[in-house]
C-alpha cells in the first residue's frame, strides 16, 4: 500500500492560519497528478508550528478529502518515548494505514537507544510503522545495523524512509532486510538510483508541485523502464534544487504559489522565500512546463 510515490503534503496557510480551501486543492492535485499515497503532518507539513488540535483537524480533513483514494500515512515521531507511546494509545488514528515516525531529535540517542525506541513505538502503535531517518535534521544517524536490527525483530516495522544521503547505507539495508520490508527514498532526486538497487520508491516533497511528471517518472522506475526514468530524472535536477535552496517546505511553496495552488507563506520560525527565489521558481516552471 506504500510503494511508489507518496507525497509529504505541505499545510498551506492565509495569515498563517492553515488555509482549508487551498489544503483541499492540495489533496486533488497530488492525487489527480498519481501519487500512491499521502503522508500527512511530516517535517514538510510544518507540524511542529502546528497545535494539538490543529493538528487532529489537518489530519482529519485530508481523511475526507481523500475519500479512501488512496491510503495516508500520519507522521509521529518525537524525543520523548513514553510521552510518543502515550499519546499513540490516545491518538484517533482511524483513516490511517501507517505512522511515519522519526529518530530522536536532538537528544542524540545511541544505536541501542534508537532500538528500544522504535521497539516501543511498534508495541503501542495499533498501526504499522513506517522509520524515518534524516541525520541532517535530528543529528544522529540510525545506522543499516540499527535498521536491519528492528526490520528483523518484528512485523509491525515494515519500512524505513531513509535520508541519509549515503547510497552506500541504503545499500546495505537492501541486502540485508526481510522480502517484504521497504526501503524508501527521502530524497527526490536519488529516487531513480534507490529503486534501480531494489528501494520501493519515495516519500516525496517534489510531488507537491509537479506530481503527475514526478510520479511517472518514479513510476517508470519501478516498472523497470530505467534509462527512459533516468532522462526525465535529469529534467527535475533544477527545480528540485530550487525546493530546497532556501529550506523545505519555503521552497515547494514558492513553487506552489507560483502555480496558483496555494500561498507561499511559512510559519516562523521558517520565513517566506526571498524574491531571488520566487523568480528563479518561476521561470523554473515556464522552462519545464511543470504547471
Amino acid at each position: 500500500m506504500i510503494k511508489g510515490v507518496g507525497v509529504a503534503l505541505i499545510t498551506p496557510f492565509n495569515n498563517y492560519e492553515v488555509d482549508y480551501d487551498a489544503l483541499k486543492r492540495m489533496v486533488e492535485h497530488v492525487i489527480n497528478g498519481g501519487v500512491d499515497y499521502i503522508v500527512a503532518l511530516g517535517s514538510t507539513a510544518e507540524t511542529a508550528t502546528l497545535s494539538p488540535a490543529e493538528q487532529q483537524k489537518v489530519l482529519r480533513f485530508i481523511i475526507k478529502e481523500t475519500a479512501e483514494r488512496v491510503p495516508i500515512v500520519v507522521g509521529m515521531g518525537g524525543n520523548n518515548t513514553q510521552a510518543l507511546v502515550n499519546n499513540l494509545r490516545i491518538y484517533d488514528l482511524s483513516g490511517t494505514v501507517a505512522i511515519l515516525s522519526v529518530v530522536p531529535y536532538y537528544n542524540k540517542p545511541s544505536q541501542e537507544g534508537i532500538y528500544r525506541h522504535y521497539m516501543a513505538i511498534a508495541e503501542a502503535s495499533p498501526v504499522p510503522v513506517i522509520l524515518y531517518n534524516v541525520p541532517g535534521r535530528t543529528g544522529v544517524n540510525m545506522t543499516a545495523e540499527t535498521t536491519l536490527r528492528l526490520a528483523h525483530a518484528t512485523d509491525k516495522i515494515v519500512a524505513v524512509k531513509e535520508a541519509s544521503g549515503s547510497i552506500e547505507q541504503m545499500q546495505a539495508i537492501i541486502d540485508g532486510k526481510p522480502e517484504n520490508f521497504m526501503v524508501i527514498s527521502g530524497d527526490d532526486g536519488i529516487t531513480v538510483e534507490l529503486v534501480k538497487r531494489g528501494g520501493a520508491g519515495v516519500i516525496s516533497v517534489a510531488a507537491n508541485a509537479f506530481p503527475e511528471r514526478f510520479c511517472r517518472c518514479v513510476h517508470d522506475a519501478l516498472e523497470g523502464n530505467i534509462p527512459e526514468a533516468e532522462r526525465a530524472m535529469d529534467g527535475f535536477n533544477e527545480p528540485i534544487a530550487l525546493l530546497f535552496k532556501e529550506g523545505n517546505p519555503t521552497g515547494v511553496k514558492t513553487m506552489t504559489a507560483a502555480m496558483g495552488i496555494t500561498r507561499a507563506e511559512v510559519r516562523l520560525p521558517l520565513v517566506d522565500g526571498s524574491e531571488e527565489l520566487a523568480e528563479s521558481i518561476k521561470n523554473a516552471v515556464a522552462k519545464y512546463d511543470l504547471r
